[in-house]
């Protein structure tokens, strides 16, 4: 089957990703680019330390850029219009994954302030009785595995190990 008959079937969605993932990686690159420029040099280096990273980092955008350029050949023009409309059938069908990432990021930004044990028994609670079944054995073990897993997990590393995870303020 050729490419223009796969795209025709649906793969237009996947293209279309491909496409926003190589413009992603093309903002990256020439991120780390400008940024392999402010690499100090010293007076044993001719070309500098952040020579390397700049030819690397060179050559990719560059490899991007053509890729970018195949990938708009490749698409017609409402391709991305029904791409728009996909992405909240794909996101609905992902909801679970948006929330682990909701529920990391609030544990991530609670735990300097409220410290490890308690910042880790919510985690935990939260995302085990999100996905766990709803009866009152699941829901017991997932409080005992939340206390075990923040407050005994600080308490072995505090007591045993000698190692004192964040306190909180």
């Amino acid at each position: 089957m050729s490419r223009s008959a796969d795209m025709i079937k649906g793969g237009e969605a996947g293209e279309v990703a491909r496409l926003l993932s190589y413009i992603a990686l093309l903002a990256v690159s020439a991120g780390l680019f400008l940024e392999a420029r402010t690499i100090p040099t010293s007076r044993f280096e001719v070309l500098g330390a952040g020579a390397f990273p700049m030819l690397v980092h060179g050559v990719l955008i560059l490899l991007l850029l053509s890729a970018i350029a195949g990938s708009i050949r490749m698409l017609p023009a409402e391709a991305y219009g029904r791409f728009v409309s996909q992405i909240g059938q794909w996101a609905r069908a992902r909801r679970l994954v948006f929330v682990v990432f909701g529920c990391l990021g609030v544990y991530l930004f609670t735990m300097p302030a409220i410290g490890y044990p308690i910042a880790t028994f919510g985690f935990l609670l939260v995302l085990q009785i999100t996905f766990a079944p709803k009866t009152r054995k699941a829901i017991a073990i997932a409080i005992s595995l939340a206390l075990i897993f923040s407050f005994g997990l600080n308490w072995l590393f505090a007591e045993v190990f000698n190692v004192f995870l964040p306190r909180g303020r």
